[in-house]
């Protein structure tokens, strides 16, 4: 079979092909992402024949039936549903669901007389001279000779009614414009519909394999597959912009009154989680920990209906897939296991957002803490193993880029045990030995980018261990963190550049520490042997200048907790590159302490 045929079919003829759910457009169930000025201009295009771009579905495989016969699969649309929304919108008066799943119309107007096109306004609806809404024009029992004489006898043009009459035939002739429609092979696989997709697409845009599941997901009716998506879309909504609570549940009636919608509306009360998830967040996350694989390849394939050893496509794997991937993101969009598993984040140090670079960190965390948890392993184990596994993976970068091959290895590795410890260990040793923590960390260490995981573990450290910030007496980091403290030089800034060193220098990670704003400017750009020599005196005096310790065991506990070298009362610009080597390997160590007392 060919890899794709190409076709051409008339406006009409698509639209119909949608309305029938001959092609599927995953996407009519989502907000409109066109602002209606875009609408406007692909009216425009189809009026004066101008090329729209092409249409490009992909054929579902015939499915084996339970009783031996094969069903065409109907095609789906993945690429070009906003185009094809916004001819259904605009031509045949479909409502399009706006940012807030609010159901509206979008209006376009036409003026015969300029034969030009606008979104419809409050001004065009008070002039004759508009048709302030083409989709009745374009309706099949138009009377347009009846259209043209009101039209004209308004406007005071009936010398014109042949023109005008012209004019509006042209218009309902658009839907006989032909659009070039790119079908895919049944056959094909993700990556070449991939390359296929990014070659015939002239912008480049990328597909991920996740748009492709959610395709194949929306577009099922049969299995459910469209509440499953709408159950996802919402919950991740609902996290983003909880207010929209009320506008789903008065826009749609049907899911609303189902149970998965009163499974997820307790989204619309988390404020701001650290764990806040994109459909493809919650995608993953399902189908790793209920099928044991990490490629959303293979989730398409399962979902229509393919046996990976006979290479067929049956019925009753398509419908055992569709079920458990629904009972997987029930799962997922649980409150309590959603609330449970933030709690273990949190429990590891993690606090805000901005600590993981990586959102795929806390997915597969997520996907490893259900699949413990329906295996029933021991509640304190499954923390242990998840919060040790969240540190693992930041520390090793573990699914920094494409995470897809390290979450199948991983899900498959931790089932493949009856222990789930047993993996942990033997990950552990082969990515975290001493010589990582002796040296591989501290070289990782020496950078100037503060956005470094490596600083951020760090600082997860000092909140796991309740660290005060430097100097003071009772701020502590993970307070600094949650009001967006500030990072501070403990060689200032301007002390160094006045000294000549360069910005990659001042800024190395491991001259950075919280630090109260009023205690930083009373430093100023003093060296710490000035400074330190002042804190030092307070301790004696009880008189505080810099923060408010007063006791000299308080802060050599403060120092410590801040992995400040000793000797740093004495420090100056000669000592400079000498207190960033043994802070890294202080800051190194202090990682190390946290990580096994995880």
């Amino acid at each position: 079979m060919a890899r794709y045929d190409v076709n051409n079919y008339t406006v009409e003829t698509l639209l119909s092909s949608i309305k029938s759910g001959n092609i599927a457009i995953p996407e009519m169930q989502r907000p409109f992402v066109w602002d209606s000025s875009k609408v406007r201009d692909l009216v425009d295009s189809l009026y004066k024949g101008f090329p729209v771009g092409y249409i490009i579905v992909w054929q579902n495989p015939e499915v084996k039936l339970k009783d031996g016969t094969k069903a065409t699969g109907k095609k789906v649309l993945i690429d070009g549903q906003q185009r094809m929304t916004a001819m259904a919108a605009a031509i045949v008066g479909q409502e399009v669901l706006d940012d807030h799943y609010k159901w509206r119309r979008i209006a376009i107007a036409f003026n015969p007389l300029e034969e030009k096109f606008e979104v419809v306004n409050n001004a065009i609806l008070k002039s004759p001279k508009w048709i302030p809404d083409i989709a009745p024009v374009l309706e099949p029992a138009f009377d347009t000779f009846s259209f043209v004489m009101d039209y004209c006898k308004k406007n005071e043009i009936q010398d014109q009614m042949s023109q005008v009459n012209n004019i509006i035939n042209r218009l309902r002739a658009i839907q006989n414009n032909s659009l070039g429609v790119i079908t895919l092979a049944e056959d094909l696989d993700i990556d070449s519909v991939t390359e296929i997709f990014i070659r015939i697409n002239s912008k480049g845009v990328v597909l991920s394999q996740a748009d492709f599941a959610m395709s194949k997901i929306s577009s099922n009716e049969t299995y459910g597959g469209n509440i499953t998506r709408k159950t996802i879309d919402y919950f991740c909504h609902l996290l983003e912009s909880p207010e929209d609570l009320k506008e789903i549940k008065n826009n749609d009636h049907a899911f609303a009154a189902l149970p998965e919608f009163d499974a997820i509306k307790w989204a619309a009360t988390k404020n701001k989680p650290i764990y806040k998830t994109s459909y493809t967040d919650i995608l993953r996350v399902a189908f790793t920990y209920k099928f044991k694989r990490g490629r959303l390849a293979d989730l398409v394939s399962l979902l229509s209906g393919r046996d990976f050893e006979t290479r067929e496509f049956r019925t009753e794997i398509e419908e055992e897939s569709f079920q458990q991937l629904h009972e997987a993101v029930l799962q997922a969009v649980n409150q309590t296991n959603y609330e449970r598993y933030l709690m273990i984040v949190r429990s590891t140090g993690i606090v805000r957002k901005s600590l993981i670079r990586s959102q795929n960190v806390l997915n597969f965390g997520y996907a490893l803490y259900l699949a413990l948890r329906e295996r029933k392993v021991d509640s304190n184990k499954i923390e242990q193993v998840v919060r040790r596994w969240l540190a693992l993976t930041i520390l090793t970068g573990r699914y920094s880029g494409s995470p897809e091959s390290s979450f199948d290895y991983d899900i498959k590795r931790f089932a493949a045990y009856d222990d789930p410890m047993e993996f942990l260990k033997i990950t552990e040793a082969g990515e975290l030995s001493d010589a990582f923590w002796n040296v591989n960390l501290v070289q990782r260490l020496n950078t100037s980018v503060a956005s470094s995981p490596y600083f951020n573990m760090f600082l997860i450290a000092q909140v796991k261990n309740h660290d005060k910030g430097f100097l003071s007496v009772q701020v502590d980091v993970e307070a600094m963190l949650e009001n967006r403290g500030d990072i501070h030089h403990l060689f200032p800034k301007k002390y160094l550049t006045d000294h000549g060193v360069p910005q990659a220098q001042y800024n190395q990670i491991a001259n950075y520490v919280f630090l109260q704003q009023e205690i930083n400017v009373k430093i100023s750009d003093a060296a710490p042997s000035v400074y330190m020599k002042k804190v030092y005196e307070q301790c004696q005096t009880k008189a505080p200048v810099y923060g408010g310790i007063v006791d000299l065991s308080e802060l050599r506990a403060n120092l410590e907790q801040n992995c400040i070298p000793d000797g740093f009362e004495e420090m100056s610009i000669a000592d400079y590159d000498t207190f960033l080597e043994k802070r890294r390997v202080l800051m190194a160590k202090k990682i190390r302490d946290y990580y096994f007392s995880l």
